[in-house]
């Protein structure tokens, strides 16, 4: 019998696993590729990742599993992104956008056979440097979106607790107040090195993965693969603005699934209240500071940040086509 070839290291969220369950369906497919045993860590409400990635590269592993959510996964791929070692996915989040652009929402006997067998898949990395009114400034790797406005208010203002029971529903209560306040805050920004623009704004969000939970499309010619970063600025004036946006994006999401509605899409009009850009670099100063997100999490309130991307910088396991 050949020597074990390689070893899964396995990250695991514990408050959204079955454990046990996992451990058998793991140890089975390890067993059946001839690997050696895996190694397990866990996140914690104090480390969400971070350390448990720096500990699994110690053991040299042939692919990282990660059993959780976007925020769990945005922090160790954090840790990964300057590694070749690939990631696996198991899907135990609210929203598992990057699961989803991925085609990753299988079963977890068929996300454990992909992590050991499956293609590997290269796809851009999202890079935000915050700065911070006291002067600090912090740098983070995103992968599904950042935002300011709408999306960091329901990253901040979700219950936590309802959250976990009714899973993304728990954002409409956010989503309303910020619509009916219909807030907007100045901001300067600069697209790709290009002269400075000024715009009045309730929400800017830029992405590598375009749809949102409920299918809801909000960035149509996001890939998560094509070097780019797509960004939009929502400002709509009124109700009635809003109810267009709304529309568009309900009937997005449903066109987007065959090649014909996204014919349709792409035909349809631009609305002045919803404005797009696709940049390698985007450089946003606040008038006033405003709350920060990046993958579902908060990062608290910043004066100014720098969005990049860089083209292929982290590799996941994929099903083979």
């Amino acid at each position: 019998m050949p020597p074990p070839t390689g070893r899964a290291v396995v990250i695991v969220n514990p408050v959204k696993t079955d454990s046990t369950h996992l451990r058998s369906v793991v140890a089975a497919e390890e067993k059946s590729a001839g690997w050696l045993p895996s190694v397990w860590f866990e996140t914690t409400v104090d480390d969400p990742g971070h350390l448990a990635a720096r500990a699994a590269l110690e053991h040299s592993p042939t692919v990282v599993i990660i059993v959780g959510g976007d925020g769990t996964i945005r922090a160790v791929a954090q840790e990964l992104s300057a590694s070749a070692v690939p990631l696996a996915i198991i899907p135990a989040g609210t929203g598992n956008l990057l699961a989803r652009t991925l085609g990753l929402m299988s079963d977890v006997h068929t996300s454990v056979r992909t992590a050991f067998t499956g293609a590997v898949r290269a796809i851009d990395v999202g890079f935000a440097e915050l700065e911070f009114a006291d002067g600090r400034v912090s740098k983070h790797v995103f992968l599904v979106m950042t935002g300011v406005g709408l999306d960091a208010r329901m990253a901040a203002d979700t219950n936590l607790a309802l959250k976990k029971r009714i899973g993304w529903l728990a954002y409409t209560d956010p989503i309303g107040r910020s619509v009916l306040g219909n807030e907007q805050f100045s901001m300067r920004y600069r697209v790709n090195g290009e002269r400075e623009r000024l715009v009045q704004a309730h929400t800017v969000i830029v992405g590598n993965c375009g749809t949102l939970t409920a299918g809801i499309l909000l960035l149509p010619d996001a890939k998560i693969d094509d070097g780019l970063l797509d960004v939009v600025l929502l400002r709509p004036k009124g109700f009635w603005q809003w109810l267009r946006v709304g529309t568009r994006l309900g009937f997005g999401g449903i066109l987007n699934r065959t090649r014909g509605g996204r014919v349709i899409l792409r035909a349809a009009p631009g609305l002045r209240a919803m404005q797009y850009v696709q940049a390698r670099e985007l450089r946003a100063w606040f008038d006033e500071p405003q709350r920060i997100q990046l993958d579902g999490d908060s990062f608290g309130v910043v004066t100014a940040a720098t969005i990049t991307v860089r083209h292929h910088g982290l590799h996941v396991r994929v099903p083979h086509e």
